[in-house]
């Protein structure tokens, strides 16, 4: 399998988490922000995993998207992908899959929004349009 069909494969497995997380965002009866907060989190990560396989780089098993970022090299994707929101980002990853603090609807606007904007900046990167792979 080439290249470019493993990023494909990446880009698919982001975006159902993508899709996951939108749909959870908007149940109102019985939501789950902790899975709202995850699917965001996993969404990004994989973006970032398919800009190292397209980049034919090793991909790190680890769920911290700074070390995802500088793998990619920061100068490489631009301002757009910044550390900022990366840090509520990465914290998602397991943070809120355990007892001991649950996420709040804030949380879960929060992961929907970085979400959606480095989605869109990863996708730009990549040479995706807007909608599916």
């Amino acid at each position: 399998m080439c290249a470019r069909n493993i990023t494909l494969e990446w880009v698919n497995k982001a975006e159902e988490d993508a899709a996951v997380a939108e749909r959870e965002s908007r149940v109102r009866k019985r939501p789950s922000p902790g899975a709202v907060c995850y699917h965001a989190q996993q969404c990004i990560e994989k973006y970032l995993k398919a800009v190292l396989q397209e980049m034919e780089r090793p991909i790190s098993k680890t769920h911290d998207l700074y070390v995802l970022l500088d793998l990619c090299g920061v100068d490489r994707l631009g301002a757009a992908v910044d550390r900022d929101g990366l840090v509520s980002l990465t914290r998602y990853a397991t943070h809120f899959r355990y007892p001991g603090e649950p996420a709040t609807k804030d949380d879960a606007k929060l992961a929907i929004l970085l979400m959606r904007r480095y989605r869109t900046a990863l996708r730009t990167h990549l040479g995706l349009r807007d909608g599916n792979p």
